[in-house]
């Protein structure tokens, strides 16, 4: 299930958040922006270790159509899962290890960016050198467990870490539309 928080303006909406319940609300999430999706257009996937990035991309991914299971790029940095059909193919790159853009231009990324959807995990200050219109996604997951009541012996309770409820599926996500490409896009659609 996802929510939308309220929009604050009558035009399309630059930014839109939208709070998901579960990796599925995620992945589904994931398949309603691949409908706005077309070749050129670069996503920057931003987000801890394990906040869900890769899972709105298996949700982009499966929505293409695209060969190949989308799972995360980091030991080949760039995986390229090619059009089951006359979609666009997809670029899935995880930037975490590239800390220079010497580096990303040895990818060779800008040839494939054209005609592809790339989606850049950890591309936030390098992905602007491939494209100013490209959409900035934050994925943040609540940190911390949820408290619970333990008893100390004592005939008292105390509030404890319940680490088996730690990640309970909740994402918050925060789509950003930077440039022309976007100007009239409205994104609140995709809150579902």
């Amino acid at each position: 299930m996802s929510t939308a928080h309220p929009a604050v303006q009558d035009g399309p909406a630059p930014v839109v958040v939208v709070d998901t319940d579960s990796a599925d609300a995620t992945r589904a999430l994931g398949a309603r922006l691949a409908k706005l999706l077309r070749a050129g257009d670069v996503v920057v996937l931003t987000g801890g270790l394990g906040a869900g990035k890769t899972t709105l991309a298996q949700g982009i991914g499966s929505a293409m159509g695209v060969r190949g299971r989308v799972s995360s790029p980091t030991f080949v940095i760039a995986r390229v899962h090619p059009a089951a059909d006359a979609g666009p193919d997809l670029i899935h790159v995880d930037a975490y290890r590239i800390s220079s853009l010497e580096e990303l231009d040895a990818l060779d990324l800008d040839s494939a960016v054209a005609d592809s959807v790339t989606l850049m995990e950890w591309g936030e200050g390098k992905a602007e050198a491939l494209s100013p219109d490209r959409l900035e996604i934050t994925v943040a997951r609540p940190h911390g467990g949820l408290a619970a009541a333990a008893p100390t012996g004592s005939g008292e309770t105390r509030a404890v870490t319940d680490l088996a409820r730690v990640d309970d599926g909740r994402r918050t996500v925060t789509i950003a539309a930077v440039g022309p490409r976007w100007a009239g896009v409205d994104l609140r659609p995709l809150a579902g």
